[in-house]
């Protein structure tokens, strides 16, 4: 090819739109929508489950509501639901600043760079090893204790870990970001999810523990195995890393880490580091700590660090600002996926929707019936982007769905906790959004490299739903 065929070529690419652009696209849409799909709504009752109060839906109780009495948005509405949705989004909005503001000042102590430096003379050759080792501990984390946020503070030091062992940013994201949700996904104990809708679906509390954990292993494997593959292509050649050329706030330079000795200062921040999660983990588990808590240690642990560090106060409030800078785009990104919500409730038509699925899978054929509702409750979690919150709008109609068709309740569970847990990575509304901005990775690249595994993963899931309706689970 000639060179100037080959630079018309190369101007006819496509590219991929912007993620706002798509994420926006998609706040239109819905806001079409809202005029179109009919408005109804659920009679909630409210139901001790667990110990805890939740809004349970109640079967057979949906009724339409004239669309006079919603509100569907109009075309000011559509660019006036940004900032609805960065209002109702503030307190994750702040986590991301908080988080992105903090560790860019723990980052600007040299302390990340001194103690992987030294984690990287220790491990040599084996440092594959930590891929396997990581993701499965924070997959017991997700599966067991049903830890998400927990692990928020992790994602600079690991995706920071994943370029200095050699690979790029992309690896250390999946490392954690598989991790905990594919554990959360293939849930054991988890209580936000099997308890929640097992409880509600009267299956007898954990039953079928064990081929949950047959799942959690065969999904894990299977991810573990696509990070592994994807990390020693990137280590050949950088050059294939679908993160090549673009920036990362928490990119460690391997040749970096050789110009700084560890030194006492180093030991005392990373110590802080580590007394701050752990403060974290104990308070969100034990004490009911939420993202105002989160923020609170973070901006103490970073203080810690500047004054341990010698800073004055102004370069302190510098480098705090330089941080939160950084992830501006994925902290408006947030509003505006929320914003998609925002318009559902506003119009009345999440209700609907859910109706709608509900009545589909009443004609559907018994043989895959059990698929069937694993593909609705992964649509639904595009609406109700909260494990708890599905299962308390979903299972009192998926439990007694089940019956009719067949199919047991503690499959329909199953169904349940795959839906609401492998989209939580997929779908804008969710947690992955959230994630992204703390990472610094863009929402866009991470679809174009999590596309083919999300397509692996699904098929593996509906073949362990069918393997536990041929079984008579």
């Amino acid at each position: 090819m000639s060179e100037p065929t080959a630079q018309a070529a190369a101007k006819r690419k496509l590219h991929m739109p912007d993620t706002w652009l798509v994420v926006f696209a998609i706040v239109a849409v819905m806001a079409a929508l809202s005029w179109v799909i009919p408005s109804g709504s659920f009679d909630y009752q409210k139901v001790d489950v667990n110990g805890t109060m939740r809004n349970v839906a109640v079967a057979g109780s949906y009724h339409a509501i004239p669309k006079a009495q919603t509100k569907p948005t109009g075309f000011i509405g559509l660019f006036a639901s940004l900032y609805q949705g960065c209002y109702e989004a503030a307190d994750i909005i702040f986590v991301i600043l908080a988080c992105a503001a903090t560790f860019g000042v723990m980052v600007k102590t040299g302390a990340f760079h001194a103690g992987i430096g030294k984690v990287m003379k220790k491990v040599g050759r084996r440092e594959k090893l930590l891929i396997p080792i990581l993701m499965v501990l924070f997959g017991l984390g997700g599966s067991v204790f049903g830890m998400l946020s927990e692990f928020y503070g992790f994602y600079p030091l690991i995706v920071g870990l994943g370029v200095a062992i050699g690979y790029d940013a992309m690896t250390g994201f999946a490392i954690l970001a598989l991790g905990e949700y594919v554990g959360f996904m293939a849930a054991t104990l988890n209580p936000y999810s099997v308890a929640v809708a097992q409880s509600i679906a009267g299956v007898p509390l954990y039953s079928g523990v064990v081929y949950r954990a047959v799942c959690f292993a065969v999904f894990m494997g299977i991810c573990i195995a696509y990070v592994m593959r994807y990390a020693a292509k990137v280590k050949r050649s950088p050059q294939s890393s679908v993160m090549y050329g673009e920036p990362c706030l928490h990119s460690f330079d391997r040749g970096e880490l050789d110009q700084y000795d560890f030194t006492w200062r180093h030991g005392l921040i990373l110590l802080d580091v580590l007394v701050t999660l752990a403060a974290l983990m104990v308070g969100l588990t034990r004490w009911s700590w939420g993202y105002k808590e989160l923020c609170g240690l973070f901006i103490v642990m970073s203080a810690a660090a500047a004054l341990i560090s010698g800073w004055n106060p102004n370069r302190y409030c510098a480098e705090m600002l330089a941080g939160a800078k950084s992830v501006l785009w994925g902290c408006i990104l947030t509003g505006l996926a929320k914003s998609i919500v925002v318009i559902m409730k506003d119009a009345m038509i999440m209700d609907t929707i859910i109706n709608a699925l509900a009545d589909l899978l009443k004609n559907a054929p018994s043989a895959i019936s059990a698929q069937l509702m694993f593909v609705t409750q992964t649509i639904i979690n595009f609406l109700v982007p909260s494990a708890s919150g599905q299962a308390a709008v979903t299972m009192p109609i998926m439990a007694p769905l089940a019956d009719a068709l067949g199919v047991s309740r503690q499959v329909a569970c199953l169904a349940y906790q795959f839906g609401d847990g492998l989209s939580n990575i997929l779908w804008p509304t969710c947690g992955i959004v959230v994630i992204c901005g703390l990472a610094d990775i863009r929402y866009d690249l991470w679809l174009k490299w999590f596309a083919k595994l999300f397509a692996m993963l699904f098929l593996a899931q509906m073949i362990m739903i069918e393997i536990a309706v041929l079984m008579g689970w």
